[in-house]
Formats: structure tokens, C-alpha cells, sequence
């Protein structure tokens, strides 16, 4: 028996960004008969994994600037103005320099989430908002009870809680495969002070996105030191016990990801988001089945026409395939640190003049646009965009800050960083006396195979499968269900089942799914039960368990717009 809620009881577990937005809306909502409880594992709230020690050093920066945060209780300008000096000049930061179009190093950017967590604490505290917060407190599994309409947390100490609403917003998460049995492997390069080493000997590095520029950062500051030539261009010399020290980046497509520019839209079109009604009548259009072409048109197309006339008319034609081509193969016909100081220079210019690179803006808008309908693409449309889009999408918009690049052209430079493309078709295998053996094969398509004493693995945050959820009642239970989409036409279904994928199916009707990573989630982030119904009581904002249903869902923009769906379904 349902019961009715005259005071509302929320869990939140986890206490990183994403959190802090939800909060930040249940305080909005300024009803006294809340009471939210947050389980943090760590000792602070607000910086999560990536700006905390968990995610970053000193030397790690933030790829956002204070313009392109969501608003909080103050703005980062004004808060600069508060921290100690001792704090700024460990940072190198001159308040009196600094504005809203600059990053930040991401332990400060923490320190600020901390704080504004800290403001939002005392605003619901102002307003009679109960706010429970367990430091220090893992949560080993989630409990559904339908019929009492309420859920239990269980804490990893055997501490169980009943609330009416969870949401499980547990930010990032690497599992361990090799790491700590085979020597010299890392399967992520977080927590940071793991690479804090020397190592007089040639590194790979498995991926060449921010995450690898993580690790490049790190392990370059403990086997050498930069520095400026009397022109003021950076240097790279490696001490003498490292001379050895190379770092090697291996990549599918051998291309580094593209810089930091000024975004004219700074939120990267929030207010682009197809409407619910404009997709219900693009589904009811197409059998139920959002089209991807027209996600891209309106989304991506109609924005280009608006801003950069003479590029659209270039790619107007063009589908989605076609103008991917067109920019990757640009990409892949200049070398890669050639093209990285040629989109240096080009983002200066653009920082420097306020301009906008619109194209690389509107690919922005796209990936922040088609997360929320994607659960409605057919089968066929989501493996285009895993295997045609993203890819694009994921070196486009990884908006290098300057200093990053910097850094890598004096260490390529330097003759300790390079990038070899690697295709699909490449393994890595952990090596018996440590480290790892890499085959593959080069672009000349002769077979290579090397031994590295050190690998670490940089891919980027995975989508995790369902199997990997960590609350083993809700799987039980069938409280949540594996994400899949079904294929528009039966024949590409079966041709991919013939193929032995195994991520296809077939059910009783006769009709072809394809599993995507993660859960099952309704517009609002509940979860979907085995039954196709939505629970109404949880709520799941964790990125690696949703990667199926939103297959780029990351950043801080995100967080607030999806915690704007939530609140209103909680409310309900």
C-alpha cells in the first residue's frame, strides 16, 4: 500500500558536482518538509572525483572558465577574492587579473564547488530544510520496497536508512583490472599521485584524450621541468635520471584532441533541447524511432546556417557521415602535433578577439542536444553515432586549455612525446615480468609489436556495463533493467544477430534489440524496471551507468540541466 508523504525524506548519494546541483534545486524548492540526506565517501562535498585529490595535482586544470559554470551562489571571479593569498600564490593566480574567461587549476575549481555546497548548506538551513550529510560513508547497496513506496540505503558499515526518493549521482569510476598485480600497468591515471615516479624509460599511453593529457602533465613535472627560452616559448629539459623518459601516446586515429576557443555560447546551447513535444511528434512521425539526421539538421546544421553562412554552404548537403569524413580526414592529413599548434594559434587569435569558431561550437550544442532524446534513436542511429560521431564529437569538444597544448608542443618539441595510430584492430596484453605488449599495426599496414615497462591506460571515463552496477538488490530485484534499443528495420537486426554481436537480440515478438552500456533510464533519470515501468523513487545521475541512454553525458552544464528534470519528477 502507497504511502502519502506528508514530509518527504531524499538520499543522495555521492556529494560531487552533479549532487550539488540537485541540492541546489531541492533548496530552490524551499519546502520545509524535506529533510536530504547526502552520503559522501569522502570527508568534503562539492569537488568529487575530477577536482579533488582523487582526480587531479597542482598541475591539473580545469577545461571550463568561470563564464561557462552554471550559476551558483557566487560567481568564481568573486570568489578569488576571498581566498587567502597564501592559497593564490601557491596557484600563481592575481586576483586583481583574473575574470570570468579564465580556468582555473581544478584543486582551487574544488575548493570553490566546496564552498558553494558550503552557501547552499547555510541557504537551506535559512529556509527549515533539514540536511543530513554522512562523511565518510560508502554505500554498499539500495533496497526497493514498491509496496511501502520508500527505499533503504545500506552503508558499507551495515548502516541501513529509509528514504521516499534516491538519487545515486556517484560521479566517476575506473575499475581495476590489472592494476596492483601487474607490475608498471594503470588501469586509469587517477588518483594522480600514483604517476608522481620516475621513470627512465619509455611510457604508454593508451588514448589521447584529456585523460591522457592528465597523465602527461603529471609524469612529465617528475622526469623533467619546463621552462622559457629567451623568446618566451616553452621549453622541456629531462633531469639526468630520466633521460631515457619518453611518453607515447597510442590512438586509434592518431589525432590529439582540439583547444580550448571563445564559445559565443558559453552554456553550449541549453536552450537548444529539442522540446518534448517536438520529438513526440518526430517520433509519432517514424514509429516511435527519434531520426538522427534530424537531431543533426536542427541541431547542428540550422545553427552553422545562422552563424557561419559560408560554411554551411560548404556541408548543406552533406550527411552526417559525409561531413564527419570531411573533418576527420582533415584532421588525419596533417601530423597531429602540426595541426596542434595550427588550432593554438587559431584559438589565441579566437580567445583574444572574443570570435567563435562556430562549427566547432555547433558540434558542442549537438552532443549536448541529442543526450536527452537518444534513448529514442532506433538501434541503427545510436551505433552511427558510436561508431561515426562520437569519435568526432570526442576530440572536437575536449577544449584543450591553452597551457595543456603548450606543453605538449614543447615536449614533443623535446623529442618525450609523440602519438602513434594504432587502429582497431591493436591489442595490449599484460606482459609476465611487468608492463605491457602492444601489437599493431602501422600505417604503412606492417605488424609492430613492442614491450613498454609502464602502460597506462587513458581512454576516459568508460560506459560501464549493467553487470558492473555496484547495488546487487536492484539488479536482483529487477528494480533496473539493462538499457537496449530497438532496431528500426528487422533485417539489420538480424543481420547483426547472424554476425554473432552479443550485444543483439531478439524477443518472443520477433523484434531486435541492441544493448547499449548501462541502465534504463525515462527523460527524468528514473530508473526503468524489467518491466518497462519507471520506478518514481530513483533516480540515477551517475555517469559511467548511463552512457547507453546519454551517450556523452558529462560536464557541469549537464549536471544542472539533468537535475532540472529531476526535481520536477521528484516533486511530482
Amino acid at each position: 500500500m502507497s504511502l502519502k508523504h506528508t514530509h518527504l525524506n531524499i538520499g543522495i548519494i555521492g556529494g560531487g558536482p552533479s549532487a550539488m546541483f540537485l541540492y541546489k534545486r531541492l533548496v530552490e524548492h524551499a519546502d520545509p518538509t524535506v529533510t536530504i540526506t547526502i552520503y559522501e565517501k569522502s570527508d568534503r562535498l562539492g569537488a568529487g572525483m575530477p577536482y579533488s585529490a582523487s582526480g587531479a595535482n597542482d598541475e591539473h586544470i580545469t577545461n571550463v572558465s568561470g563564464n561557462e559554470i552554471p550559476e551558483l551562489v557566487t560567481t568564481v571571479s568573486d570568489w578569488i577574492c576571498t581566498v587567502p593569498k597564501d592559497t593564490l600564490d601557491k596557484f600563481k593566480i592575481d586576483p586583481e587579473r583574473f575574470n570570468e574567461y579564465k580556468v582555473l587549476p581544478r584543486l582551487l575549481f574544488g575548493q570553490y564547488l566546496t564552498e558553494q555546497f558550503r552557501l547552499l548548506m547555510q541557504q537551506a538551513k535559512e529556509k527549515g530544510i533539514e540536511t543530513i550529510v554522512n562523511y565518510n560513508t560508502a554505500v554498499a547497496d539500495v533496497v526497493d520496497y514498491p509496496d511501502e513506496d520508500r527505499i533503504q540505503v545500506v552503508t558499507a558499515d551495515g548502516c541501513k536508512v529509509y528514504h521516499h526518493r534516491v538519487a545515486i549521482c556517484t560521479g566517476h569510476f575506473w575499475p581495476k583490472k590489472y592494476e596492483g598485480k601487474v607490475e608498471g600497468y594503470f588501469d586509469s591515471p587517477y588518483p594522480p599521485s600514483k604517476l608522481t615516479f620516475k621513470a627512465d624509460h619509455e611510457v604508454a599511453i593508451r588514448g589521447s584524450s584529456l585523460t591522457a593529457i592528465d597523465a602527461i602533465r603529471t609524469l612529465s613535472r617528475y622526469n623533467g621541468s619546463f621552462d622559457k627560452d629567451a623568446d618566451g616559448k616553452l621549453t622541456y629539459e629531462g633531469y639526468p635520471d630520466s633521460q631515457n623518459f619518453r611518453m607515447v601516446m597510442h590512438s586509434r586515429n592518431g589525432l590529439l584532441p582540439a583547444m580550448r576557443f571563445h564559445l559565443e555560447d558559453s552554456h553550449l546551447g541549453k536552450n537548444t533541447v529539442l522540446s518534448a513535444d517536438e520529438v513526440k511528434a518526430e517520433r509519432d512521425a517514424n514509429n516511435g524511432f527519434l531520426p538522427l539526421d534530424y537531431v543533426f539538421e536542427n541541431n547542428f546544421k540550422d545553427g552553422i546556417k545562422q552563424n557561419d553562412p559560408e560554411f554551411y554552404a560548404r556541408i548543406k548537403d552533406m550527411q552526417m557521415e559525409e561531413f564527419v569524413d570531411l573533418m576527420m580526414g582533415m584532421r588525419e592529413r596533417r601530423d597531429a602535433f602540426e595541426l596542434l599548434q595550427a588550432e593554438y594559434d587559431e584559438a589565441e587569435r579566437s580567445i583574444k578577439k572574443r570570435e567563435s569558431i562556430y562549427w566547432k561550437e555547433m558540434l558542442g550544442i549537438l552532443s549536448f542536444a541529442m543526450n536527452y532524446p537518444a534513448k529514442y534513436f532506433s538501434a541503427e542511429d545510436m551505433l552511427r553515432v558510436q561508431k561515426t560521431l562520437m569519435p568526432l564529437i570526442s576530440i572536437v569538444i575536449a577544449y584543450v586549455p591553452q597551457s595543456s597544448a603548450g606543453e605538449m608542443l614543447a615536449l614533443h618539441s623535446a623529442g618525450v612525446l609523440d602519438i602513434v595510430a594504432v587502429g582497431d584492430d591493436s591489442t595490449i596484453e599484460p606482459a609476465e615480468g611487468g608492463g605491457v605488449t602492444v601489437t599493431y599495426t602501422d600505417e604503412d599496414g606492417g605488424q609492430k609489436t613492442k614491450h613498454y615497462a609502464t602502460f597506462v591506460d587513458c581512454i576516459g571515463q568508460p560506459h560501464l556495463a549493467f553487470s558492473d552496477i555496484p547495488y546487487k538488490s536492484l539488479v536482483d530485484e529487477r528494480v533496473l533493467t539493462p538499457a537496449k534499443l530497438k532496431f528500426s528495420d528487422p533485417n539489420a537486426g538480424q543481420d547483426a544477430l547472424a554476425k554473432n554481436d552479443s550485444k543483439v537480440t531478439k524477443d518472443s515478438t520477433g523484434d531486435y534489440y541492441l544493448t547499449v552500456p548501462g541502465v534504463a533510464i525515462n527523460d527524468s533519470f528514473e530508473a526503468v524496471d524489467g518491466y518497462g515501468a519507471f520506478n518514481g523513487r530513483i533516480y540515477i545521475l551517475a555517469v559511467p551507468y548511463i552512457g547507453g541512454f546519454n551517450p556523452d553525458y558529462s560536464g557541469l552544464d549537464f549536471g544542472e540541466a539533468a537535475s532540472a528534470l529531476v526535481i520536477k519528477a521528484m516533486m511530482r
